[in-house]
């Protein structure tokens, strides 16, 4: 495995930033520097043919936040030349001229006097990181990616003839950041990939898919693990062309890690983003210190120890990563902030401010969210069930964290008889009802934990940032429709 050092001609602008900091700080007080740069490439290939695209979240620009009696003003821009940078100082006194004009599109809050600014830390924080990969796809030929995808779709429609296509996704993303301070210097390095195999099956009027996802803090080995998996996603495809919706009604169910994940990300995702708390958006906000779910339930928002797509050594504020301990043993202990919110909160900030890109602002937003595993076997929690419905292959999710409510979709249902699943499938499925009724029912946990991080959330349909969601099995009573 090869440490992931590309990054020279990335690092080689920094003394200009530097430079840049330095001169800022003759004039403003709590001076931040974020720059980043990042690459990468999405691949698909299908029937209908091959598209291949840069990838939508790769970005160079740079953002400078102040303090000015205004608020905290900011400062992007996407060019990195000398003649340009040297220019800055003076673009920025120009624009606090007309702070009062400027005031409702560039200052971001009105907090001037940062609790957590970087003037407040006694000792320099240094970071530099990367992540490791094994095969760098940025070494790869287009050709080679597509024609990897090319085969793994011929392997799907050569697997039965009710298999009538199937999409064949592969993206990555190689991430350069750096952070700079008075008192901080940091530099992350992250490759991430994803992938879908997503086989569509078809019998008579009646068409199914099942997605088959992979992701990783890694390199092109994921196209490995997506080629070996071709048979078991079509198999699963060609079993829902017998499913039906189930009947309306409480189950027994077993959400399976992927199920968990959708449950974890709607219930207590944007539930405890802090903002939410700030702006009384967030019902969360008032059960600080009192039970939300089972006593077997742990949540966390891990960024800095979990190896998924949402994993960072420090967030776009330069706030180390943590492992926030969001529920333990059911009792809601804290939620995930940015600077803004931590200072208005009373809160210790927990590394979870983030940007779409430079030109974005910064907000609360999960990483990589997951419930603890628990000490339960899988086998022993379907024996355990008179009559209900294990869930897999969680589809989208809905939530109003005002309210507490939730709407899950998924694509499979396996029905269980007398502890037993008995090969009837149910597709599709709705779960709904209040978060804490969902999670206080919660009687097993299974002792495995999986996590996928294929997906992207968004902060109102906008805003988007790479988020990774799972956990262990576990047991419940549920609404499904």
């Amino acid at each position: 495995m090869s440490n992931f050092i590309s990054k020279e001609a990335f690092v080689s602008v920094k003394p200009l930033f530097i430079n840049l900091l330095n001169n800022l700080s003759e004039t403003y007080k709590n001076i931040t520097i974020l720059v980043e740069k990042s690459v990468g490439k999405n691949y698909r290939v299908s029937k209908s043919g091959t598209t291949i695209k840069d990838n939508t979240f790769a970005s160079t620009g740079a953002v400078i936040r102040l303090n000015h009696s205004y608020g905290t003003y900011e400062f992007s821009f996407n060019d990195f030349s000398k003649e340009y940078i040297d220019l800055i100082p003076k673009k920025i006194s120009e624009n606090l001229l007309n702070a009062k004009a400027l005031h409702n599109s560039k200052f971001v809050n009105n907090d001037s006097n940062e609790k957590h600014s970087d003037n407040n830390v006694s000792n320099k924080t240094i970071i530099n990181e990367a992540t490791e990969f094994e095969t760098d796809p940025l070494s790869l030929s287009d050709e080679y990616i597509s024609n990897t995808l090319t085969k793994i779709l011929n392997k799907a429609l050569n697997y039965n003839t009710q298999i009538i296509d199937c999409v064949c996704i592969f993206q990555y993303l190689q991430i350069h950041k750096l952070f700079l301070s008075d008192n901080k210097d940091l530099e992350q390095h992250i490759m991430w990939t994803n992938g879908i195999v997503e086989p569509l099956s078809s019998l008579n009027d009646k068409t199914y898919y099942y997605l088959k996802t992979f992701s990783t803090l890694g390199g092109a080995e994921l196209l490995n693990e997506m080629t070996n998996s071709v048979e078991d996603a079509c198999k699963r495809a060609l079993e829902l062309l017998n499913s039906e919706p189930p009947v309306q009604g409480t189950y027994d169910v077993i959400c399976m890690p992927d199920v968990t994940g959708l449950i974890v990300h709607e219930a207590f995702g944007h539930g405890v983003e802090m903002d939410m708390f700030v702006k009384d958006r967030a019902l969360a906000k008032n059960f600080i210190g009192k039970q939300v779910a089972s006593p077997l339930v742990t949540m966390h928002d891990n960024a800095k120890t979990y190896p998924e797509s949402a994993s960072y050594f420090f967030d776009d504020e330069g706030t180390p990563s943590h492992d926030t301990i969001i529920i333990k043993d059911g009792i809601l202990q804290t939620g995930l902030n940015d600077l803004h919110s931590a200072n208005i909160l009373g809160s210790t900030p927990s590394g979870n401010g983030r940007r779409e890109s430079f030109e974005r602002k910064v907000y609360s937003r999960m990483t990589n969210t997951y419930f603890e595993a628990g000490t339960d076997s899988l086998d022993d929690m379907i024996s355990s069930i008179d009559y209900g419905i294990l869930l897999e292959n969680g589809a989208s999710g809905m939530e109003d964290p005002k309210n507490w409510g939730i709407q899950c979709m998924v694509n499979v249902g396996r029905e269980i008889k007398n502890g037993k699943l008995t090969g009837k499938i149910f597709s599709p499925v709705c779960i709904s009802g209040y978060v804490p009724d969902l999670l206080k029912s919660i009687t097993m946990v299974s002792d495995e934990v999986k996590l996928s991080g294929c997906g992207y959330c968004g902060k109102g349909y906008k805003e988007w940032v790479k988020v990774s969601d799972g956990g262990p099995a576990i047991k419940a009573r549920a609404i499904l429709s």
